[in-house]
């Protein structure tokens, strides 16, 4: 991997500790913080490499709610079970009320 995408990975993962417990933002949130607009999907591959890294990765889902990264999860329901320790309602893999538990480090930073 190139030294830089390692960079942009760093990055996410300081951005992503910084989220709230009880609280989702979005790939492309976090791609815009960063100064990279267009960049959502590479966020997506910081996520996927985050394993073995101790960032809440499960704070993280798509611009619509939807959880779609639970299949790099443990467990078939592992980061609806994580959300849900934390107070965020889940149903059919969505982020209910998502306006209400949505962290925007834009706006928050």
């Amino acid at each position: 991997m190139k030294r830089e995408t390692l960079n942009f990975f760093e990055s996410v993962y300081n951005v992503v500790n910084l989220i709230p417990f009880g609280r989702v933002t979005s790939y492309g949130a976090i791609a815009n913080y960063l100064g990279a607009k267009r960049s959502a999907r590479l966020v997506g591959y910081a996520m996927n490499s985050s394993h073995e890294k101790d960032v809440p990765a499960h704070r993280v889902v798509n611009r619509k709610g939807l959880l779609t990264g639970k299949h790099h999860f443990a467990g078939t329901n592992l980061m609806q079970q994580l959300l849900e320790s934390e107070g965020i309602l889940v149903i059919n893999n969505q982020i209910q009320d998502l306006d209400t538990v949505f962290w925007d480090p834009i706006k928050e930073l």
